[in-house]
């Protein structure tokens, strides 16, 4: 068992140089059974010696590779299972030094055993309601012992690894090839879970997360992000700084991983398409303002990717753009970050004294894109269920309370902006217990919520804005209230129109509840153009580029709206008549 003054006083450091003197050992010995393999094993194997003799010295070389190989393969497990225990231990006791400041500085005393005490309250701390060293003192005692549970874990599993191995460098099990391959995937699951251990559970919330990363020292803040940052950048609690560095090495990690598989699959190919667009995008930025900070990217899913345009955790406003239909990775580093950078400058234009933040937020799987229905293919239409749009509300709103959690100074003025399905993925999120957390919701070119009232979406009604181009197709599928109103823009589009009403009709309707820009949803209406009729095209223009005198038939109009709206400057919002 580890005692919190081990724990404590412990001088961890020599654990990491000691895991990299293995790694350079493993190293230099895997570089001679290259050698051995290349210029011995080769040349005698290709020497077309036929025979017994033949037969059995190659028998025995060959044995003797896979030795070299076991070998070469337990000393990479041995230098993995060193760093592991250094990041663990290293872990544990951040905890425990960043509870100890504390209790120093509320002049309470810790004892070896981890009782916490304190002086007697004077009479006037009594009588104060705000007194709660006691509850403070309890929650400081709970820290610690936690820490230094955590090291005593680690410290048993670690040390009946370690003894593992050696025993099989002992009794030459080591040098068996499946022993050895059995010995490093031990390690390497090992190594997850202690890392699993130290961190947050994972349906912990974000505000106990953003807690948990409070409590560590700057150092080991530093070297998490380092050595794991495939753990920490899509952790919705860590601030947007932290975020951005962890992300960025995982990125470019995600990319080495996925350029050297052979054979991708299309999926594959797609989500390394995605990754490279990313680093693309952010080598692109560099230097420019406003910073862009990669606050998310991972192999889930479809892949997923979170790029912000200013620092969400210091700006006062702040918006979180989730893409619909047919969206990829690709777009968060294309025609979705240029969304988002056109919001962000739409949102400065409205309030140059405020400091903005504007997401492009691609954390779920949306559905196939409508732009292949123009080609009379109907699948996309099969998949437009709210199963993905449940399970992105979730994630959505997690990642909302994160902003919330990681935000510095006075609450941000947080806007929820969803275009297409996503603004149905949006909607039923906005729906769950506690909502999107944002002050303002934006739905535009919506296929609807899953609601039939503005005011179920957990925020003020009037803080509910629907942008809908007239000729928008997506806006206009029809609920079975609609279809004789509507039914005309259906042979419009010819032989699909009626493959397409088909679907749509009132026993197959796909509509996701109350139109979003109808006088019966209760939401506000801002201007946005018409755009070319019967054309998915006027589904695709709602965050072009802002300008700074608009034309009324200009698609920009939108965008300078959605940025009003960001600011909070409602009554600069031009309105529109609902339906």
């Amino acid at each position: 068992m580890v005692s919190l003054a081990q724990l404590r006083d412990a001088n961890l450091f020599g654990l990491a140089p000691a895991a990299t003197a293995y790694d350079t050992l493993a190293t230099n010995f895997g570089k001679h059974v290259q050698n051995m393999q290349h210029e011995v094993l080769k040349h005698v194997f290709n020497a077309n010696w036929v025979g017994n003799a033949a037969g059995a010295a190659n028998a025995s070389l060959q044995r003797t590779s896979n030795r070299l190989d076991a070998a070469h393969t337990e000393m990479s497990a041995v230098s993995g299972l060193l760093r592991e225990a250094s990041e663990s231990f290293l872990l544990a006791q951040s905890k425990l030094q960043m509870a100890l400041q504390e209790a120093q500085k509320l002049g309470l005393t810790v004892a070896d055993d981890g009782t916490v005490s304190w002086p007697a309250p004077s009479k006037a701390e009594t009588n104060d309601p705000g007194y709660n060293i006691p509850e403070q003192a309890k929650a400081l005692a709970n820290r610690i012992s936690g820490a230094v549970a955590e090291a005593g874990n680690a410290d048993q599993k670690i040390a009946g690894l370690l003894n593992s191995l050696t025993e099989r460098a002992r009794n030459g099990t080591g040098l068996e090839t499946d022993k050895a391959a059995a010995d490093l995937k031990a390690v390497t699951q090992q190594g997850v879970d202690l890392m699993a251990a130290g961190f947050p559970p994972a349906g912990a919330s974000p505000t106990e997360v953003n807690s948990w990363w409070k409590g560590l020292t700057s150092g080991e803040q530093q070297r998490l992000i380092e050595a794991h940052p495939d753990l920490l950048g899509m952790r919705d609690g860590i601030p947007a700084v932290a975020r951005n560095e962890a992300n960025q090495l995982n990125l470019a990690n995600l990319i080495s991983k996925y350029q050297q598989k052979s054979n991708l699959t299309e999926d594959e190919k797609q989500k390394l398409d995605g990754f490279i667009a990313i680093s693309k995008k952010l080598e692109e930025r560099r230097g420019k303002q406003p910073p862009v900070f990669l606050i998310g990217v991972s192999e889930e899913g479809q892949g997923r990717g979170i790029l912000s345009y200013g620092n969400p955790d210091t700006a006062k406003n702040v918006s979180a753009y989730v893409p619909g239909l047919g969206t990829t990775l690709s777009a968060v580093g294309g025609k979705d970050a240029d969304r988002a950078l056109n919001v962000w400058n739409a949102a400065a234009a409205a309030d140059p004294n405020a400091e903005v933040a504007s997401m492009v937020w691609l954390g779920y799987d949306p559905p196939p894109g409508l732009e292949k229905l123009a080609q009379g293919d109907l699948r996309p239409l099969e998949v437009m269920d709210t199963d993905r749009a449940a399970k992105g509300g979730a994630a959505y709103d997690k990642f909302m309370s994160g902003l919330r959690a990681t935000h510095d100074g006075p609450p941000a003025h947080l806007v929820a902006l969803a275009h297409s399905y996503g603004s149905t993925t949006v909607g039923l999120g906005a729906q769950m217990t506690g909502g999107t957390g944002a002050d303002d919701i934006i739905l535009v070119g919506s296929p609807g919520t899953g609601a039939t009232k503005a005011s179920q979406l957990n925020v003020d009604p009037g803080h509910v804005w629907v942008g809908d181009a007239e000729n928008d197709p997506v806006s206009h599928l029809p609920p079975a209230t609609r279809v004789a109103n509507d039914v005309a823009l259906f042979p419009a589009l010819g032989p699909l129109g009626d493959e397409v009403y088909k679907m749509y009709s009132p026993d197959n309707q796909l509509w996701f509840g109350q139109d979003p820009a109808s006088k019966e949803f209760g939401a506000n209406r801002f201007a946005v153009p018409d755009g070319a009729p019967l054309s998915f095209d006027s589904h695709s223009h709602y965050m072009d580029e802002p300008k700074k005198d608009p034309a009324p038939d200009d698609a920009a109009v939108s965008v300078n709206n959605i940025g009003q709206i960001v600011a909070g400057k409602y009554d600069h919002v031009t309105r529109q008549g609902q339906r």
